[in-house]
């Protein structure tokens, strides 16, 4: 790829710089990896402004929910069926679902963390916290999209609690975190649609 543009030029769509016949995002500051063919009649304008965050988000959507949700679930129906309970799995069962489960937090969390850093502008401690940062991340998109953050948190806690309090007893409670995961992600995506902006091929600039 060609030098980078100018610091002065702004963040847009243009011509790619490796010869390529596409558009290609200049962020501001460097070339992105998002790109569109020419002949895409609809660039999506917002999305060079405010790439990092829609890309924060995506991570959020794509990894976020399902690592931490699922992982949680997973965790929960293992926890409820340990070897030495009224109905346990095998022990290899247990071990490696419950490593998988922990994986699975992990990069949920990892991907909430820097979700809530995009959405605030900075680094918090309850960004950083395993769990908070999931809840805050919802409180956010929320607050982003106009609509009531406290009572959907209080919600999918409760949601969350019941499963765990209740799922061993009750398996079709695997619906809650289903719940939660499919309106995290809804979401989600209604902030990255409202983000990206008004699609017009007019926000295709030269260099």
């Amino acid at each position: 790829m060609s030098l980078p543009l100018p610091d002065a030029v702004p963040a847009g769509w243009y011509p790619d710089p490796s010869g390529t016949r596409q558009w290609r995002v200049w962020t501001g500051s460097k070339w992105s990896e998002v790109t569109r063919p020419y002949g895409d009649p609809r660039l999506p304008a917002g999305l060079a402004t405010n790439l990092s965050l829609v890309q924060a988000l995506g991570r959020v959507r794509g990894v976020g929910v399902v690592g931490v949700v699922g992982g949680f679930g997973l965790l929960v129906s293992v926890l409820a069926h340990w070897p030495g309970t009224a109905h346990p799995t095998p022990e290899w069962f247990a071990l490696i679902a419950t490593g998988t489960a922990v994986a699975m937090l992990a990069l949920g969390s990892v991907a909430c963390a820097f979700g809530a850093k995009e959405l605030r502008g900075r680094w918090s401690i309850d960004a950083i916290i395993p769990g908070v940062n999931f809840l805050l991340v919802s409180s956010l998109v929320a607050q982003r999209l106009g609509r009531q953050s406290f009572i959907r948190n209080i919600a999918d806690v409760v949601l969350l609690a019941v499963f765990a309090a209740s799922s061993h007893a009750n398996v079709w409670l695997i619906v809650a975190p289903m719940i939660v995961a499919f309106t995290q992600t809804l979401w989600a995506s209604a902030l990255i649609d409202q983000l990206k902006g008004p699609s017009s091929i007019n926000d295709a600039r030269a260099p």
